[in-house]
């Protein structure tokens, strides 16, 4: 970040804390319950990620564009559950509230990316559904792998630049006072908001940031669902139109997850308690990668026969090593 603030100029000197203080769950009444619940959570997305990435790797049938994204979507679920949950534990149940600047500007890059990733992936999937459906003899030339590789790419590429960016902002920021950060992580709002210099800068971005991981990307879900309906309705009878429709149920189930929670906690942001809102913001960071690789293996076919072809392969496998 040296070369980023040179250019503010080499005679600025910034006053960085030697740590910050995570401050978000304590004192809230019986929370160790939910540290518990935090852990359980954890194996889960840990197990269920894993066991989706394996199954699309080891079945060629899902050797497929559309697995591409849901390859990267658990990968990226995996990466955010590890970046959070376990630090977060370290933190309140065994006690450990202060956390280095450094590590406190690490753990804040890893946990916007894979929360900006886990947005764009459903973007990606809600593509694959949208030429899917509406564009059913085009699908192999519109969405290809090179497409899906691409597209996934760039959206990685955009989530780490944009995370850079907002990193470096925050490294031009002195801290005279409190370092107490009200969250349960290194929350970009919180540590802004502790400076005591302009942070106009990291002002405008936190009110860009949400449009363009949050805002545009469920637009263009919903609009994409809206043609998928409007097409359906227009070409098809209702019994086509139905069996076309629940290829989506996965994917508008994992919209569900991702988008109802975050619209609910920030519509009501201002008249819930500031303790009830913490618990909030950490469940949305948290559930949507335990629930997404269990809601695909449930509601996607393909895996399914997937899971039943690779369990009754090594059950065969077993056999012929006792015999």
């Amino acid at each position: 970040m040296e070369l980023f603030n040179s250019a503010l100029g080499k005679n600025i000197t910034f006053v960085h804390p030697l740590y910050f203080i995570i401050s978000g769950l304590s004192g809230i009444p019986n929370i160790r319950h939910y540290y518990v619940f935090l852990f359980l959570v954890y194996i889960v997305s840990v197990v269920a990620n894993t066991t989706v990435m394996a199954v699309i790797c080891l079945d060629h049938n899902l050797k497929t564009p559309k697995y591409v994204a849901v390859f990267n979507l658990a990968l990226v679920d995996l990466i955010g559950s590890c970046a959070l949950v376990p630090k977060v534990l370290d933190i309140f149940l065994f006690n450990h509230p202060y956390i280095s600047y450094n590590d406190c500007l690490t753990f804040f890059f890893f946990c916007y990316t894979c929360l900006g990733m886990q947005s764009f992936n459903l973007v990606a999937l809600a593509y694959d559904r949208l030429i899917a459906i509406t564009f059913p003899l085009h699908y192999q030339v519109k969405v290809t792998h090179r497409f899906m590789f691409s597209l996934i790419a760039f959206f990685w590429m955009f989530a780490v630049i944009a995370n850079l960016i907002a990193v470096g902002l925050l490294t031009r920021l002195s801290f005279c006072e409190s370092v107490v950060i009200n969250s349960y992580f290194c929350d970009h709002g919180q540590i802004y908001r502790l400076s005591c210099n302009d942070h106009f800068p990291n002002y405008v971005l936190s009110c860009l940031y949400p449009v363009l991981i949050f805002w545009l990307p469920l637009a263009f879900i919903l609009l994409s669902y809206v043609y998928i309906v409007f097409t359906l309705v227009k070409v098809a009878t209702v019994q086509q139109g139905l069996k076309s429709f629940k290829t989506c149920i996965g994917h508008l189930s994992l919209v569900a997850i991702y988008f109802i929670p975050l619209l609910i906690t920030f519509t009501l942001m201002e008249k819930i308690h500031p303790n009830a809102r913490i618990i909030n913001l950490s469940m949305t960071s948290v559930f949507p990668p335990m629930l997404n690789p269990i809601i695909y293996v449930l509601q996607t076919q393909e895996i399914k026969e997937s899971v039943k072809r690779l369990l009754k392969i090594r059950g065969k496998a077993k056999i012929a090593v006792k015999t």
